[in-house]
């Protein structure tokens, strides 16, 4: 058995050259200390022994093993600082080098828009109210007072879905949602995604709007120009004004079309305004008697009016974009313009 550790301390001396990873190590510890190791194999053979014999043989695989041991320590602590100073001489950082500068990130200009409308009407006391984007007929155009025969009905006008649900046109539709669970005094602001079939500079497929609703008793017309003129001053400038023109919406009566200064040229006629002064940005009206009726408030006892806006369309006035596509390429040399 004396030859038998001889050979096998010769094959370990051979065996230990330079390893240039600690797996190399790991495996080769294994291939004679492991489970199935060569040395373990020598215990192993013990009972071919004879009895008087094994603890002399016990003793010297005991110390073979402690010898082998101590080897594969001292390689391992070497190997252990040569990969240790590999690794920090690859992440050494040189601090006098200039840093990298990183992009900073901004708003989209609908969402700093809907931002600045949502801080404008909700300090006149407006709750935000955001209803679903998929909705019914009911909700959509009949609760509102438009008319079965109506064009906005039509396929070419509406994405219509299965089973009677729609991609709701208007935010309009949470009007009627708010007031049938909320009764007078009401002061409401819908924003949210809409969809309409167009496509063109100036529209779009889906497209982002805010509506607008104030349901109380003495409710006027007065009223609703007064906070118009409000919402103009913050959004295109102090100066600016804001008139009512008559129009016509199945859900208000009277409607009106409501235009503002042209923020450009102050009112005294530009490329941007045609030459009139004046801009349309939304409609809007007395609520219909019948809207009212159709969610269970008394038209006689209380009185309201209603705005909507598209949200893309007061971006483009108030940044002078000239195409709504802008708005939806995500041209990262576009958004970065639109900065604080």
């Amino acid at each position: 058995m004396s030859s038998v550790f001889d050979e096998l301390m010769e094959e370990i001396k051979t065996f230990l050259r330079e390893f240039h990873s600690s797996r190399e190590l790991h495996e080769a510890r294994m291939r004679f200390l492991g489970r199935t190791g060569k040395l373990t194999a020598l215990y192993k053979r013990m009972k071919e022994i004879p009895p008087e014999e094994r603890p002399a043989f016990g003793q010297r695989i005991n110390a073979l093993k402690e010898e082998i041991e101590a080897r594969f320590a001292s390689i391992e602590q070497d190997l252990r600082a040569r990969e240790l100073s590999e690794r920090l001489a690859s992440e050494r950082i040189d601090v006098t080098m200039p840093g990298r500068r990183r992009a900073q990130g901004t708003l989209h200009p609908v969402t700093r828009v809907r931002n600045m409308l949502i801080d404008v009407f909700a300090g006149m006391g407006f709750e935000v109210f955001e209803g679903p984007e998929i909705e019914n007929d009911y909700y959509n155009f009949t609760a509102l007072n438009t008319p079965a025969d109506h064009p906005a009905r039509d396929m070419q006008d509406t994405f219509y879905l299965a089973d009677g649900l729609l991609l709701r046109t208007q935010t309009s539709a949470g009007q009627i949602r708010l007031m049938e669970k909320k009764k007078p005094p009401i002061k409401m602001l819908s924003p949210g995604r809409v969809f309409r079939s167009d496509d063109d500079a100036t529209h779009s497929p889906m497209f982002h709007q805010m509506e607008g609703l104030v349901v109380d008793k003495n409710i006027t017309l007065c009223d609703l120009q007064g906070m118009l003129d409000e919402f103009a001053r913050v959004i295109f400038g102090k100066g600016s004004k804001t008139r009512l023109r008559p129009s016509y919406f199945p859900f208000t009566e009277p409607s009106v079309e409501v235009d503002v200064s042209c923020h450009a040229c102050g009112g005294t006629g530009c490329a941007l305004c045609k030459g009139t002064g004046w801009i349309e940005v939304l409609g809007a009206g007395m609520v219909n008697r019948r809207v009212l009726e159709n969610c269970g408030i008394d038209p006689d006892e209380y009185s309201g009016f209603a705005f909507g806006m598209g949200i893309e369309r007061i971006a483009m006035l108030k940044y002078g974009i000239n195409n709504i596509k802008l708005l939806t390429e995500n041209d990262v040399r576009f958004l970065a313009q639109f900065k604080d």
